[in-house]
């Protein structure tokens, strides 16, 4: 497929470009002495990644610990509902060990560490599935484990810190400007500066500076892979439309990696939180302009003073003020949509699919629920094939203290 100039055939080899970048979107903008490191990562991605012993390793993790393939569920009460005839299916990533879809390049990370002879691995974390899934990691390979965490999202995600402490895993509250997910990233990056000889820095999503956009989104490519056998062998052929929720964008992009190079509608779904204006949502594809934050370039949300604008998002795993590079470079060339949803919309799906279909969705995969059924009732046929990235097991004590039972 030749779309906007760019040829889809053979896309995943070509992007991004060997100095990481994704058309004018990636880069690698950091000091020198963590360029060194992550030159390091780089290279050991190329080679080590690539080697049989590698993939067999990570393959019989995937299916021995992992519980890997995920299936596909057919959303049938939930299509019913709608009214249109349109199919509604589910790629159930809250089946993956550890509840989400994280793990699939956290394993591959700490992995790729302890073949690097490193002793630690760091992280930040938002929703805390990242730091779960990291922790897991850790635990399973004998690593330590630094995971920092936003005071306000220690607080939200209560249940999740706590099965963090139980792998092993030494939580770092930051308490420093708005207390989520881009100050852990800060202060995860600031600690990674300083331990970088025996650590790893595993970053949660396809952003931060080159090779991690590349490493996440071909660890996660495995989402896609499987989503796409499994669809054609359950219907016979490909869904009409693909969604994803999108925050950094590492499920969504592990999904559409599968579907890139298809006559297949995607869309990424980013949170419109309480609103349109700044600092009510965190929908930066959406109205953002290009920018440079933790060491890669891509469309983010800028304050009056050019720095990364607060952002606000009932899912705290989607309340990052910028969005991977490649899906800016996807946004511009127009082959993916990205759209919004906002919290109402994003509540009265989280609630939908678990009486419907006996699903909790983590608020974030609620995202991408709220715009399948949305764009089900707009068309008059066909499929829609939706990331379900997560379980809701760690929003339960929270959306009853805000929302009650509906």
């Amino acid at each position: 497929m030749i779309f906007n100039d760019v040829n889809f055939d053979t896309y995943l080899k070509n992007y991004p470009t060997e100095d990481g970048f994704f058309g004018k979107y990636g880069g690698s903008y950091i000091s020198p002495e963590l360029q060194t490191a992550m030159q390091e990562i780089s290279h050991a991605y190329n080679t080590i990644c690539k080697s049989r012993k590698f993939i067999d390793e990570l393959r019989r993790i995937r299916r021995e610990f992992q519980g890997r393939p995920t299936p596909i569920s057919h959303l049938q009460r939930l299509s019913d509902s709608i009214g249109t005839g349109v199919q509604l299916y589910a790629k159930r990533e809250d089946l993956n060990h550890t509840g989400a879809h994280k793990l699939n390049h956290c394993m591959g990370e700490a992995l790729l560490a302890k073949y690097m002879g490193k002793k630690k691995v760091i992280a930040e974390t938002g929703a805390g599935q990242h730091g779960v899934a990291l922790a897991t990691a850790a635990a399973y390979f004998g690593l330590e484990c630094d995971i920092y965490m936003g005071k306000v999202d220690i607080e939200k995600q209560a249940p999740n810190v706590a099965r963090m402490k139980i792998l092993g895993a030494r939580v770092v509250e930051v308490t420093d400007g708005l207390q989520t997910l881009k100050e852990a990233v800060d202060a995860a990056f600031a600690a990674y500066a300083r331990e970088y000889k025996d650590a790893i820095y595993c970053i949660g999503s396809v952003l931060g500076p080159h090779p991690f956009p590349l490493m996440v989104r071909d660890f996660q490519s495995v989402v896609g892979i499987e989503a796409r056998e499994q669809f054609i062998d359950m219907t016979g052929e490909l869904p009409d439309a693909v969604v994803a929720c999108v925050g950094g964008g590492s499920n969504a992009m592990g999904t559409f990696a599968g579907f890139l190079n298809d006559p297949v509608d995607i869309y990424g779904v980013e949170p419109l939180g309480r609103g349109t204006a700044l600092g009510d949502h965190a929908a930066s594809l959406k109205y953002g302009t290009e920018g440079i934050m933790h060491g890669f370039n891509s469309i983010m949300l800028k304050d009056e003073n050019g720095e990364p604008a607060p952002v606000y998002s009932v899912a705290s795993g989607l309340d990052y003020p910028s969005s991977g590079p490649e899906h800016a470079f996807l946004h511009d060339l127009g082959r993916v949509k990205y759209d919004v949803i906002n919290d109402e919309e994003t509540i009265d799906a989280f609630f939908t699919l678990s009486r419907l279909e006996g699903i909790i969705p983590a608020i974030e995969s609620s995202h991408a629920i709220a715009y399948g059924m949305k764009l089900a009732k707009t068309m008059k046929k066909g499929s829609v094939l939706i990331t379900l990235s997560g379980r809701g097991d760690k929003d339960m004590d929270y959306v009853i203290e805000k929302y009650g039972i509906r």
